[in-house]
């Protein structure tokens, strides 16, 4: 957990997206303990309220737990939880805006698959 915050998004937001990198990147592990509100508004210098809200966002979507009176735990699955929420919000970010784009340039799906397979052996070499 050493990204930096930004005026992009609001705190709480960004703070639930760095503990969910740090799932994704296994720097926090299923059933492991994460930073505590106070010890994430001490490393950024923010209100614990705000890293609260950023820890009350990740429970209520299942990918933390709390052990009364120990701390905030990483959720058994939570790695997949994330996985499949980000699949969602690319799908609907970059899919949805590619296919709109393609159908008004008139660009068939195989010649899209085509440009696709093609950037991707470029990238690769």
């Amino acid at each position: 957990m050493n990204e930096v915050l930004t005026q992009e998004k609001s705190i709480y937001i960004q703070i639930s997206e760095m503990i969910e990198n740090d799932i994704l990147r296994d720097v926090l592990l299923e059933e492991e303990r994460v930073p505590s509100t106070n010890e994430l508004a001490r490393l950024y210098s923010i209100n614990p309220a705000t890293a609260a809200k950023g820890i009350n966002l990740l429970v209520d979507n299942g990918i933390l737990y709390k052990k009364r009176g120990i701390g905030m735990f990483v959720s058994k699955g939570a790695k997949e939880i994330i996985m499949k929420k980000r699949k969602n919000e690319f799908a609907d970010k970059f899919l949805k805006t590619l296919l709109i784009e393609a159908d008004s340039l008139g660009i068939t799906k195989e010649e899209l698959i085509a440009m696709i397979e093609k950037w991707s052996v470029e990238k690769n070499q």
